[in-house]
């Protein structure tokens, strides 16, 4: 029941927010449902994770996950529909975004205090640090060149990979450098969208930041494959 509970205040949380952001940000009907669409696909997404689980359950570190992915829903409201418009986006994009980019911080620690540190839960927290790159990357499409996007995609087509592949959905040990690669795309991607900054500021972060996910995602293939190619003792 606290599993339901919390993932259906998400969305209505979400919902609410986000019809009064859609109205007041975008006066066509047209963008107003697309942003709604954009954002409802990311919680969407974040809620079902929770309730599919089996047994379902929430921790009290899902809930600031779920918390985040609202605030990442919302950046999707301000940020999908200026790939159609070429708005630069204001502000509120940065400020919202970054409050969801500094929250990824507290649900480790959460987990860790309380005990509840599942990878049920580490999942969800990496499918919503995707989405608020994803998110982000759409935004700076417009502010620094379209190739940004693949900033945003190359999670997804490495999970699409996983699909064909089973092997690539394997476990991988911690890597302190893979944290801070990814810790540096949404953090380059808000300091391209902040204004005032530069635009060849913002272009050579992004530009530093999308070669080294590169490789943090080939060597993460590397690492599987290896260890695909390991035989079992029996």
């Amino acid at each position: 029941m606290r599993a339901s509970s919390d993932a259906l205040t998400a969305v209505a949380v979400y919902g609410a927010a986000g019809a009064w952001l859609s109205g007041v940000t975008w006066p066509d009907l047209g963008l107003q449902s697309l942003a709604l669409g954009a954002g409802a696909l990311v919680i969407g997404n974040a809620a079902a994770a929770i309730l599919r689980r089996t047994p379902c359950f929430s921790t009290p570190a899902d809930r600031v996950t779920l918390l985040r992915a609202v605030l990442v829903a919302l950046c999707a409201v301000l940020a999908v529909p200026v790939l159609l418009t070429g708005d630069r986006p204001g502000a509120l994009l940065v400020i919202i975004g970054g409050v969801a980019f500094l929250m990824d911080a507290l649900d480790g620690p959460v987990a860790r205090r309380t005990g509840t540190a599942s990878a049920d839960g580490a999942r969800l927290d990496t499918s919503t640090d995707a989405a608020l790159v994803l998110v982000l990357s759409a935004a700076t499409a417009v502010t620094v060149g379209a190739w940004t996007l693949c900033i945003g995609a190359l999670y997804y087509l490495f999970v699409a990979a996983g699909r064909l592949w089973p092997h690539l959905r394997g476990p991988l040990p911690p890597r302190a450098g893979s944290k801070v690669i990814g810790a540096l795309q949404p953090f380059a991607l808000l300091l391209a969208l902040t204004p005032g900054i530069p635009t060849a500021v913002g272009i050579a972060a992004c530009g530093l930041a999308f070669p080294l996910l590169v490789y943090s995602f080939a060597r993460d293939v590397v690492a599987l494959e290896r260890l695909r190619r390991v035989p079992v003792s029996v």
